[in-house]
C-alpha cells in the first residue's frame, strides 16, 4: 500500500509510490494530458497524467474538478527540475475526491485588497500567503531561540492592564467586572518587575494600539517581543538589539532565502547586508542629515514631506530618507525626551534628551525596534508620571521597583509584523498576520 507523505518531504521518496492528501490548487488540461496542482499545507506539487495512464472516468473528472476540492492522490514521485513549485512531480496513478468545492470565490484573476481581506480565511491557502506565514513562523521561532539560548527567561505579561504604558490616547478600554481596564499596549512595565527577579527576561505576545491610522505600517492588534535586562545601559541595549536582529534575519534567510526571492519576488541582497556593526547616529545628527537632504531635494513634495519642527519625532518620510543613505539597519539614539514615554531615563549630559534608541529598517520599512534605558530614580519617575498627567495610583507596584533595590536597566520592543513585512518585502502589514485587525476590519 502506498505511504502517505507530506509534500515538504517528497524529495525523500523519489521513485516510490505515495499518497498525497490535500486540495486541488489549480489544474490545466490538453487533449491528451492532465495537470493537477496540489497543496497539502506543507507545500505544493504537480501531478501529471497522460490519456490511458489513469482510468478514463478519472481522466475526464480531472478536467472539470473544481478548485480547492479536497482529494487524495496516488502517484510515483519523479525528480523534475522544470516542474513548478518544488523540483519534483507525481506521475499520477489515481485519485479519490473527498469533497468537491463549488464556486470557490478566489480565482486566478486579480482581486481587490478589500475582497481578499473579506475572504482572508480562504486567501491564506494561496501560494504567496502560504510562504509568508511560514516565514513568520520561522521568525517567531528564531526570536524565541535567540533569547532562550542567551539566558533569558520567558515571563508572560498580562493582557489586561490598569493603566497606559505609552499614552492614553491609544488605549482600548474595557470593563473588568466593577473596574475599568485596558488592553495592553506593551508588556514592558511588567518585564521591568520580572528582570529585577530574574535578571534577563522577555515576553512575546499580542499588544493593542487604538491608533486611528490607516497607513500600511499600522495594525490595531500586533505581536511584540520585549526583552528587559537588569544592570544594562543604553550602549548595552543597542548591542543586544543589533546582535538579536542579525540573528533573526540570518535564520530567516537560511531557511527561506530561496522562497523569499522566488515566491515573493523580493530582492534579498539588502537582507544579506544585515550584519554588524549597524551605523549609530544621534537624533541631532539625524536632524542635520534630514535638513541637508531637504535642502538638496528639487521635488517640492519631498521638501514638504521632510519639514520638521524643532524637537519633533520623525515620521515615515524622515525615516525613509535617512535609511536610504545606509546599506543596513540604522540606529538613531537620544531622541527628545518630550516625545518619548514617561519611563525613559534622561541623558545626564543633556537632560532634554532620552537614553533611547530606534532601529530603522532600510527600504522604507521604518522603525522595527524601539527601546532604551529606563528611569531608575524614584523621584525622577514620579516627576515624569505627573508631567504626563498619569495617575500615580495605577503605578504603585511599578514605583515599588524603584523603592526596593533599584538598578539601571534597559530593554526594547520589536514589532513582529513590521519585521515580517521587511524580511518578506511586503507593502502592507495586513499580509503579515493571519487575520489582520485594522480601524475598519474586525472580521473574519
Amino acid at each position: 500500500m502506498a505511504e502517505h507523505v507530506y509534500i515538504d518531504r517528497i524529495a525523500d521518496h523519489v521513485g516510490q509510490e505515495v499518497l498525497i492528501k490535500g486540495w486541488l490548487y489549480n489544474r490545466r488540461s490538453s487533449k491528451k494530458m492532465r495537470f493537477l496542482q496540489l497543496r497539502d499545507g506543507t507545500g505544493f506539487i504537480q501531478a501529471v497524467a497522460a490519456a490511458g495512464e489513469i482510468p478514463e472516468a478519472k481522466f475526464e473528472l480531472a478536467d472539470r474538478l473544481p478548485q480547492e476540492s479536497s482529494i487524495i492522490v496516488r502517484g510515483i514521485v519523479r525528480k523534475e527540475e522544470r516542474a513548478p513549485f518544488c523540483g519534483h512531480e507525481l506521475g499520477l496513478i489515481d485519485f479519490d475526491v473527498v469533497s468537491e468545492s463549488a464556486d470557490y470565490p478566489i480565482s486566478k484573476k486579480d482581486h481587490g485588497d478589500a475582497f481578499l481581506m473579506d475572504n482572508r480565511h480562504l486567501w491564506l491557502r494561496s501560494y504567496k500567503q502560504h510562504t509568508i506565514l511560514r516565514v513568520r513562523a520561522t521568525i517567531i521561532k528564531a526570536i524565541r531561540d535567540y533569547f532562550d539560548d542567551h539566558g533569558f527567561v520567558l515571563v508572560d505579561s498580562p493582557i489586561f492592564t490598569p493603566a497606559a504604558c505609552e499614552g492614553t490616547s491609544t488605549l482600548f478600554e474595557t470593563r473588568y467586572f466593577e473596574q475599568k481596564a485596558f488592553l495592553s499596549q506593551s508588556g514592558q512595565l511588567y518585564q521591568e518587575a520580572a528582570c529585577m527577579a530574574l535578571a534577563k527576561t522577555y515576553c512575546f505576545g499580542p499588544t493593542f494600539r487604538a491608533e486611528k491610522s490607516k497607513t500600511r505600517r499600522h495594525l490595531t492588534e500586533f505581536w511584540m517581543v520585549e526583552p528587559e535586562v537588569a544592570y544594562l545601559d543604553l550602549d548595552g541595549d543597542m548591542d543586544l538589539a543589533e546582535d538579536f536582529l542579525v540573528y533573526v534575519v540570518g535564520r530567516a534567510l537560511e531557511k527561506h532565502g530561496a522562497e523569499i526571492r522566488e515566491r515573493l519576488e523580493r530582492d534579498i541582497k539588502p537582507l544579506e547586508n544585515v550584519h554588524k556593526p549597524f551605523p549609530r547616529i544621534s537624533y541631532d545628527d539625524a536632524v542635520s542629515r534630514i535638513a541637508r537632504i531637504r535642502d538638496q531635494a528639487t521635488d517640492p513634495e519631498i521638501r514638504q514631506s521632510l519639514a520638521l519642527e524643532p524637537e519633533d519625532d520623525f515620521g515615515s518620510p524622515h525615516e525613509t530618507e535617512l535609511t536610504k543613505r545606509f546599506d543596513r539597519p540604522l540606529m538613531v539614539h537620544r531622541y527628545p525626551a518630550a516625545v518619548k514615554a514617561f519611563y525613559m531615563k534622561r541623558d545626564p549630559d543633556n537632560r532634554s534628551r532620552a537614553l533611547c534608541v530606534d532601529v530603522l529598517a532600510p527600504e522604507g520599512y521604518g522603525e522595527i525596534i524601539g527601546g532604551g534605558q529606563r528611569e531608575d530614580s524614584l523621584e525622577a519617575l514620579l516627576a515624569e508620571i505627573d508631567r504626563h498627567g498619569l495617575p500615580q495610583s495605577a503605578f504603585t507596584w511599578f514605583l515599588d521597583l524603584r523603592r526596593y533595590g533599584s538598578v539601571p536597566h534597559a530593554g526594547f520592543g520589536l514589532g513582529l509584523e513590521r519585521t515580517v513585512a521587511w524580511i518578506c518585502g511586503l507593502h502592507h502589514l495586513r499580509e503579515t498576520i493571519p487575520f489582520a485587525r485594522t480601524m475598519d476590519r474586525l472580521a473574519p
